[in-house]
């Protein structure tokens, strides 16, 4: 059997600790249906005193859990303003799962369980990706990441990420078919009603960019950006009189919100399109010029690629206004 943990961190998300649990106890009663032995020796470690989860499964203290081949990490159960919070009050997993990793252990983490894999350093030179809502936070604090907000899972070098929500079974998935088999998988696709189809779900998100840096000339570009996005300007003419050399202020920029100054302007632009294709019923030609784009196949491509569908594939999913 392959020794699986799951680790039972401080606030972690309930339902990712049932989703992870649910899935991997199915496959070994699969596996028992068919007279078959089960795969997953199943244990949880958490940071708190030792315990029962459900009258079912122990909860080892951490400096007393087994070794591992594959490690599981929650998501948070917290908003996406506090996850140093959340890092700070799990810090003793670290050491652990480095260890485990040094001796051949693979660890994936779940949503926002990747801000913790991101503190063991696991993740630097790495792609990852986590929650679409928490993605810009993740590269502003962790640099050394390759993050992908558009990715639904990540795989490298045996550390394994996901997106949020039902992201989390598509890693899942992934990890019954590489532990198991591709029918297993399938399998277990059906039984939870899951597309395996998913490779995207950079639709799902809405830019929300930092803004608890303490920067005040980026802020104060920030602000220039979000008011003057809807004018056919280049970046130079929204910020073109800022008092920094270009140079610098790129620097500063990133520093503070995890992206450069045009990936913020492109990104609100976008967010101002996927808004009116949302919510009004202005043609796909009328959205490019109000959202600041003035050629329709740059638009389109564009939008296709930083959103993952196009403009009319976007509006037929999203539009709240659909005529009767």
């Amino acid at each position: 059997m392959i020794p699986l943990t799951v680790m039972y961190t401080r606030q972690c998300r309930p339902l990712s600790i049932a989703a992870i649990l649910d899935v991997f106890e199915s496959v070994n009663n699969a596996m028992l249906r068919r007279g078959e032995t089960p795969v997953f020796d199943i244990q949880l470690i958490g940071a708190e005193t030792e315990g029962l989860l459900n009258n079912k499964y122990h909860i080892l203290n951490v400096d007393n859990a087994a070794d591992a081949r594959l490690i599981l990490i929650p998501a948070f159960n917290s908003d996406y303003g506090n996850l140093k919070e959340m890092i700070g009050a799990n810090m003793e997993f670290i050491p652990w799962i480095l260890k485990q990793f040094g001796q051949g252990a693979e660890v994936a983490s779940f949503c926002t369980g990747a801000f913790l894999l991101a503190a063991t350093g696991l993740l630097n030179g790495r792609k990852a990706t986590t929650h679409v809502l928490a993605t810009y936070d993740l590269a502003r604090n962790f640099p050394q990441i390759d993050v992908q907000p558009e990715e639904v899972v990540t795989h490298d070098g045996g550390v394994y990420t996901s997106g949020g929500a039902t992201n989390t079974f598509h890693l899942l998935l992934y990890l019954v078919e590489k532990y198991c088999s591709r029918e297993v998988a399938v399998q277990i696709a059906k039984l939870f009603a899951i597309d395996m189809d998913r490779d995207r779900q950079n639709y799902f998100a809405t830019f929300l960019p930092s803004k608890d840096h303490t920067d005040p000339l980026v802020a104060n570009a920030q602000q220039r950006m979000e008011e003057q996005y809807n004018k056919s300007a280049t970046i130079e003419e929204i910020i073109g009189d800022i008092p920094s050399s270009r140079r610098n202020f790129v620097r500063r920029f990133k520093h503070a919100t995890g992206i450069t100054p045009i990936e913020y302007l492109q990104r609100t632009r976008l967010e101002g399109a996927k808004k009116l294709l949302e919510k009004t019923n202005q043609s796909i030609s009328e959205v490019m010029y109000n959202s600041g784009y003035n050629d329709v196949k740059s638009f389109r491509q564009l939008f296709k690629k930083g959103v993952g569908l196009t403009p009319k594939e976007y509006r037929d999913k999203f539009n709240v206004i659909r005529a009767n």
